[in-house]
């Protein structure tokens, strides 16, 4: 429960601005290109924030940066809606999401090393669930706040929200029992080194940014689309086109049982083909067929997410790497992917329409199923 409730508040934080992002070109009379900023600046500073935080869990146990991280950043989104200008915002944003990277680093290393493996895949895709009702929460709440008052009781709003998340994290969080600290072996650029010496990591974790890159893209300027002709939908209903994240809520366990049944190497591949049919058809002028899109690709999305997720932690415990460390280059690479594709999408959408966004979108996905098939080429290290 506690990781839960960690998850629905970093998530609902992260990718609040997402459907703030007309009102903030308006609030800041910036372009919608730059407007992706408040998501990619937030999105790059947790990518470097993950290659602190997980080598340091590694040595230094894992609860007290659970804690620690979501309380700041709580307390970082209280700043934010109170920042006097974009850039202000910006910096404020960029300082958030260091914060925020202490649960991405570490959550997943935690949940593998305190529950029996015989339900760890389910407990991580509960997690990944929580990542999603996070991101609708937000989505929601920004979007029906923007419609009563502007982008700042949106943002505080989340805000409240994601303090008392913080509060419940302090007090419901187990402390670690099977926690081993591992051993400072040089420098940590060697360290670093030493994790991308396996050929499945590598893959993974290019899968990761490409996989994030391709979903991030699709929904950051899906609030610009929403706002456009033919559509014309206030914030408040753009904001729930966003309940599509219940589907990945419900997809990321689902998928971690079916992993457990038929294996990673057939249910990732699957998922990401199925995220894919979802962008092709966002292509659809019908609302009811783009939203239709949307949800499939939340569901392929989320359920790839949550095995190669898992995957990274397993591969790399039984080739005898750090699980913190290897985990949390995954998900720096997730970041990367988001901070760069986020950004493109909205100069996509800027220069050429949805259609370019598609393309951009589909582009990725494509890389990352190409990697799924190497792989399956790998040779597998698990017993037997």
């Amino acid at each position: 429960m506690a990781i839960f409730l960690a998850g629905l508040a970093v998530f609902a934080m992260l990718y609040q601005p997402q459907v703030l992002l007309p009102e903030l070109t308006r609030a800041f009379s910036v372009t919608p290109g730059a407007a992706t900023l408040a998501i990619s600046v937030t999105t790059g500073a947790l990518a470097v924030g993950l290659l602190v935080f997980g080598p340091l869990s590694d040595r230094r146990g894992r609860t007290v940066i659970l804690r620690v991280s979501v309380a700041v950043a709580a307390v970082l989104a209280v700043a934010t809606a109170a920042a006097p200008s974009w850039e202000v915002l910006l910096v404020l944003r960029g300082l958030q999401g260091f914060a925020l990277a202490g649960l991405p680093a570490v959550a997943v290393a935690y949940l593998r090393e305190e529950l029996d493996p015989s339900v760890a895949s389910r407990a991580i895709g509960l997690f990944i669930s929580g990542n999603a009702v996070g991101g609708l929460t937000g989505r929601l709440v920004g979007g029906l706040l923007t419609g009563v008052g502007g982008w700042r009781p949106a943002t505080a709003g989340v805000a409240l929200l994601a303090l008392g998340c913080a509060v419940a994290v302090w007090l419901l969080l187990p402390p670690a029992r099977r926690f081993v600290p591992v051993p400072r072996e040089g420098s940590l650029l060697r360290q670093l080194a030493g994790a991308f010496t396996d050929p499945a990591l590598l893959a993974l974790y290019g899968f990761a940014a490409l996989l994030m890159g391709a979903f991030v893209a699709v929904y950051n300027a899906a609030t610009f689309r929403l706002e456009t002709p033919p559509y014309l939908l206030d914030p408040a209903l753009a904001g729930l086109v966003f309940t599509a994240y219940l589907l990945g809520s419900a997809s990321s366990p689902t998928a971690g049982l079916l992993a457990d049944r038929f294996g990673r190497r057939t249910v990732v591949p699957l998922a990401v083909l199925l995220a894919g049919v979802g962008v092709a058809l966002t292509l659809a002028r019908p609302l009811a067929v783009f939203v239709l899109g949307l949800c499939v690709l939340t569901v392929g999305f989320f359920a790839a997410h949550a095995v190669a997720s898992g995957w990274v932690a397993t591969r790399a415990a039984l080739g005898g790497r750090a699980v913190g460390q290897a985990a949390s280059l995954y998900m720096f690479w997730y970041y990367v992917g988001s901070s760069v594709a986020g950004t493109l999408a909205g100069r996509a959408w800027q220069g050429s329409g949805w259609t370019a966004v598609a393309l951009l979108a589909g582009g990725l996905l494509a890389g990352a199923l190409v990697l799924t098939l190497l792989l399956v080429r790998t040779r597998s290290l698990a017993p037997g």
